[in-house]
């Protein structure tokens, strides 16, 4: 086992070692302040794909810290925008869940453990729940419903459901047992719910991923959307080789981006999102399209209504 010894840098020591592997720092005073807000560990992970691959980590000839910065900003920008769209979906999803499960079974629903999956721990849901409605900083309508209310003990499922995470909300979907439900909360999609199952899923960690400040270009994705087996029309071509053909792209953020407008264009027809996406990109012309699974003219897709 390798014992960690590798002492700790100032922030002046890591400008002095990124000059000495090439990187053009003109004005080392200005990088020294966003690395005192950004933190180096954070900006490195942007300085790789301007390294020639050396253990030295060199950089390319010519490239500058402004390169490196745009690369963040950028990414930060497009996690923002993707938070945008995935509140947009999450809201749908919990909404959605509701009205089926509380027409289906009643105001309590989810106490019913027979409308869930039998491998499915429906003793943690109502722990889960319990426990957050316990909680000193429960919303006012928890405290409301339970100052006036003692039966049902816990609040009616338009309430409960306003309390979960996105993540719990998704594998609440995932767990319902009768096709009645499943059928009835993917119909406004039009996709089937086995399709909707894995989206939301892989939707729920990329949130968590943006949420958490993690970098979304130039990533591959443990959890991601499964291609359904009728794709939509239309629907860009994900087979197509990319300008870095070691680019897998069912693992990258374009299929994400996809599924994300195809959610987003049956809740609000009008969304202007993917406008945004396009606006963003070409505020960044140089950076790599490929390595977010996207071929460079990937705004002439019909899916994307942009040309």
């Amino acid at each position: 086992m390798t014992i960690f010894n590798k002492p700790p840098f100032s922030i002046s020591e890591h400008i002095s070692q990124w000059i000495g592997r090439g990187l053009l720092i003109p004005d080392p005073a200005r990088a020294h302040r966003y690395l005192s807000v950004i933190s180096y560990y954070r900006l490195s992970a942007y300085t790789l794909p301007f390294q020639v691959g050396s253990p030295e980590h060199h950089f390319r000839a010519g490239t500058t810290f402004e390169a490196v910065l745009d690369l963040y900003i950028f990414d930060r920008r497009l996690r923002l925008l993707i938070l945008d769209a995935i509140e947009r979906i999450e809201v749908a999803l919990r909404a959605r869940m509701t009205n089926v499960l509380a027409e289906h079974h009643g105001s309590h629903a989810y106490f019913k453990k027979e409308i869930f999956d039998t491998r499915y721990n429906h003793d943690w849901l109502i722990r889960q729940i319990r426990r957050k409605c316990d909680d000193s900083q429960a919303e006012t309508f928890i405290k409301h419903y339970r100052a006036k209310y003692t039966d049902p003990e816990l609040p009616p499922i338009w309430m409960v459901m306003e309390i979960l995470t996105f993540k719990e909300v998704s594998v609440l979907f995932s767990q319902l047992r009768l096709k009645k439900d499943k059928q009835a909360i993917a119909s406004f999609w039009g996709l089937p719910d086995t399709v909707l199952k894995s989206w939301f899923r892989a939707l729920s960690d990329l949130r968590n991923i943006c949420a958490h400040h993690a970098r979304t270009w130039n990533r591959e994705f443990g959890s991601r959307p499964v291609l359904p087996r009728k794709i939509p029309s239309p629907w860009p071509d994900f087979s197509r080789p990319l300008a870095d053909s070691r680019i897998d792209p069912a693992r990258r953020l374009y299929l994400f981006l996809t599924v994300i407008e195809t959610l987003l264009k049956k809740i609000n027809p009008g969304s202007t999102w993917h406008k945004r996406l396009f606006d963003l990109l070409q505020s960044h012309p140089k950076v790599s399209r490929a390595h977010m699974g996207m071929p460079e003219d990937w705004a002439e897709a019909p899916f994307w209504r942009l040309s």
